[in-house]
């Protein structure tokens, strides 16, 4: 197994900021990545947070990224937008299109943000987990760029690991939060697990002949060079469909892309087009707040209160072991594998900015 360190989230929100800016970001855009960027690595969601600067740098060389972009409102109704994300990293528009979803759900009572024509905007359920805290209920979809996931009954891979995010507030509980690839797993899990030298759990990835591949790097690099087969959807037809919706929702509402079509005529430069879907609920448009958050609350308690079949394993809500993660980190630090730290390191000095994670 890789060796790991551990790195303060101050410095880690310190070396994003500063290749970010060495990159070109403008500053208001940066201080909004770097946030969920952090955040996202403090819940333990590893593969989507100060690791993606790989990808993000092959996106930058590559021309497809514009991170000086202004997201454009396009079309617009009391309850609904269409947002131009201008081809640039997705965390600033997404979190501009959740903002304002919460906006014109707490006038409306209920509305829909969609984004076209961005990137990678990290984890979804950061979103919505924005309107829990503004105690309203959230959603967050996101098509993805890599086509990675094979079809039930299908013997080559055609969707994307499409993530669905859902989030509610209660009182006397953290917001519970579900963020859920359609696929197994997401292909960032397994380059972390490819990272830190571990083998891969099996029933996440299948060869050509549906067999299970357990050698991460194999699997990774399979992933990332299209080879045969790819990632299993989660649950069989059950994350099969899922995957279709969060693509027609997130992809087909908005004008994103669907990657196999996209992939025949993308040219070299020409932005990936991903496309984000938000959802934002006032819960006292149906009934008094406190009201549901009461039954929120004895939903949660109920279920945390089960009977576990093995006592050193309570049962847990969607977003608990995040929450858990989070504090743990803020105290002892972010766990990063030593390769990781090497390829951030080299990643800074080809950015011409310092190394700062101190390791």
């Amino acid at each position: 197994m890789a060796e790991i360190v551990t790195v303060p989230a101050a410095a880690v929100r310190a070396q994003i900021e500063a290749v970010l800016r060495a990159w070109g970001m403008p500053e208001d855009k940066i201080a909004v990545t770097a946030d969920v960027m952090v955040e996202t690595d403090l819940r333990g969601i590893d593969s989507h947070g100060i690791s993606m600067l790989i990808a993000y740098r092959q996106l930058q060389e590559a021309g497809q990224l514009r991170l000086a972009a202004e997201p454009r409102i396009l079309r617009e109704t009391p309850v609904t937008a269409l947002i131009d994300g201008g081809a640039g990293l997705g965390h600033p528009v997404a979190t501009m299109a959740m903002r304002l979803a919460i906006t014109k759900a707490k006038a409306a009572g209920i509305a829909a943000v969609a984004v076209f024509n961005s990137h990678h905007f990290g984890a979804a359920g950061i979103y919505s987990g924005m309107a829990a805290e503004e105690r309203l209920i959230g959603m967050a979809v996101s098509t993805s760029k890599m086509i990675l996931v094979v079809p039930t009954r299908g013997a080559e891979r055609v969707l994307g690991t499409n993530v669905i995010s859902l989030a509610a507030p209660s009182r006397a509980h953290l917001p519970v939060i579900l963020d859920m690839a359609t696929s197994t797993v997401a292909a960032n899990k397994v380059k972390i697990y490819a990272l830190a030298g571990k083998d891969i759990p099996e029933g996440w990835v299948v060869d050509a002949e549906g067999g299970p591949v357990t050698d991460s790097t194999a699997a990774y690099r399979s992933l990332l060079e299209g080879g045969p087969g790819g990632l299993t959807p989660l649950g069989g037809h059950k994350g099969y469909g899922l995957g279709l919706f969060a693509q027609i929702l997130a992809g087909a509402l908005p004008g994103g892309s669907f990657s196999p079509t996209r992939v025949r005529t993308q040219k070299p430069g020409d932005p990936d087009n991903i496309g984000h879907f938000f959802l934002a609920i006032d819960p006292e448009a149906f009934r008094p707040l406190p009201d549901f958050e009461r039954d929120v609350d004895e939903v949660i308690g109920t279920l945390k209160a089960t009977r576990p079949a093995d006592a050193a394993e309570p049962v847990l809500v969607s977003g608990d072991p995040e929450w858990t993660e989070r504090e743990r980190r803020l105290s002892e630090g972010i766990p990063m594998s030593a390769e990781l730290v090497a390829k951030i390191r080299e990643i800074a000095a080809s950015a011409g900015t310092p190394y700062l994670l101190g390791t």
